[in-house]
């Protein structure tokens, strides 16, 4: 399965959750409104990737220890948001935690705590 294609099925799994394009990529969002996820496919760079929302501290360490995997995405990295890559060897368990965490970030207290 494409990295797209496994992207897509974790966050479409998640409650309320959408997907269409914005900014020539598909991205996901709860409830129609909210972001949580963008995949970037070469988007400002040769990298094949995804963009989410993290938690305070988590981009820092994931870049920091991990930057072959994890790198600081252009626009929205200054708000703390992570970028994942897609085009390396991916732990798809790691992934799927990465996206609910992104989700609980932006979800309204009642859809997070469904998961």
């Amino acid at each position: 399965m494409a990295p797209l294609d496994k992207l897509r099925a974790l966050c479409l799994a998640l409650p309320e959750t959408t997907e269409r394009l914005s900014h020539g990529e598909p991205t996901w969002f709860v409830r129609g409104r909210k972001t949580f996820v963008m995949f970037a496919d070469r988007h400002h760079d040769d990298k094949v990737a995804f963009w989410c929302p993290a938690p305070p501290g988590v981009q820092e360490e994931l870049v920091r220890t991990e930057p072959d995997r994890f790198f600081r995405p252009p626009y929205v990295g200054v708000h703390g948001w992570l970028g994942v890559r897609l085009d390396v060897d991916v732990d798809w368990t790691e992934v799927d935690q990465i996206v609910r965490e992104a989700y609980r970030h932006v979800a309204p207290k009642k859809l997070a705590a469904l998961l």
